[in-house]
């Protein structure tokens, strides 16, 4: 088998009335890497994860999946793939070990390979000393690492990840985040994530596909998109709305990349030593002054933006 343990092509779904949710993309990804699926809401992709993990059929294309073929063999993919979606469906009534246990007997486990997976993946993901409570008295953050645990008990050589961290404190996303990142580093396992936190796909993520409007307009790793972007971003924070509208108006003359989020403007330009002076002479013909200034290399929220505004993609 070769190493794509994913192969995407041509992969198309259109819904009734003709809407094309997803149009003809292709895409592999290999065995054990780290694989972030981006994207704005109504792009595709939630479609594209419906249909690679079984939950919905293709339109057209082909997929492959750990050497199966997604059409012919469902069943045999569904037991080569882990699924983590946004809601978790934990029985509140049982504890964390029972439904360990309950997975592991539905995969056709005898009842002490049930437990013995069980007590595994307890330590795995953290929830030794609180395995044997009601999962219904868990916390948001434990209860994202207990569903990461069930879907683990087949030991999938494939794990999908449906933004596994929206609603989580910002400790409970760094203990999930250690666990994920554990089971690739050390076991292998294959990744593909959607999450909206930018930085944590660019933290973790080997490559970046990014869909917008049915079609795969970006892929590669994320320095390489960092790298491709070009420019610097002159970040300008003011003391009030009315500052920024001024120094945007005033700004945009010179500089008409940019974009503005409440009382704060950022501007993408090359060379942004030459044309920082530039934009503070003009922002004093205004009488608008920052508060604040800072320059930076592009993230890879920049790069998403970017990509996902210009109208040529």
């Amino acid at each position: 088998m070769s190493n794509k343990i994913i192969k995407v092509s041509q992969l198309s779904k259109t819904y009734k009335g003709g809407v094309e949710a997803v149009k003809n993309i292709s895409f592999n990804v290999k065995e054990g890497e780290f694989f972030a699926f981006l994207g704005p809401n109504g792009a595709g992709k939630s479609t594209t994860i419906k249909m690679l993990t079984t939950l919905t059929r293709p339109t057209s294309g082909e997929v492959e999946i750990a050497g199966y073929d997604l059409l012919r063999q469902p069943d045999k993919i569904r037991l080569k793939i882990g699924v983590a979606l946004q809601n978790t469906a934990i029985d509140p009534t049982l504890t964390g070990r029972e439904l360990i246990r309950l997975q592991g007997r539905l995969f056709g486990f005898s009842k002490a390979e049930s437990n013995n997976r069980a007590n595994e993946l307890v330590e795995l993901v953290g929830l030794t000393e609180d395995a044997d409570r009601a999962c219904g008295k868990y916390s948001g953050g434990m209860q994202r690492r207990l569903d990461l645990a069930i879907t683990l008990v087949h030991r999938p050589k494939v794990l999908f990840l449906d933004e596994p961290t929206v609603g989580l404190d910002p400790a409970s996303r760094i203990d999930l985040w250690e666990e994920i990142k554990k089971l690739n580093r050390e076991y292998g396992t294959t990744i593909f994530l959607t999450t909206q936190y930018l930085e944590e796909a660019d933290q973790v993520a080997d490559r970046v596909g990014i869909i917008k409007n049915g079609e795969i307009v970006a892929l590669e790793n994320p320095q390489s998109l960092k790298n491709s972007l070009a420019l610097d971003k002159i970040q300008m924070s003011f003391s009030s709305m009315e500052e920024k509208e001024k120094a945007k108006l005033a700004v945009i003359k010179i500089a008409p990349n940019l974009e503005s989020v409440e009382t704060m403007i950022k501007v993408y330009v090359q060379k942004s030593q030459k044309v920082l002076p530039e934009i503070i002479r003009i922002l004093a013909e205004a009488y608008v002054f920052p508060e604040d200034i800072s320059i930076s290399s592009p993230t890879l929220d920049d790069v998403f933006l970017q990509v996902i505004r210009n109208k040529n993609n």
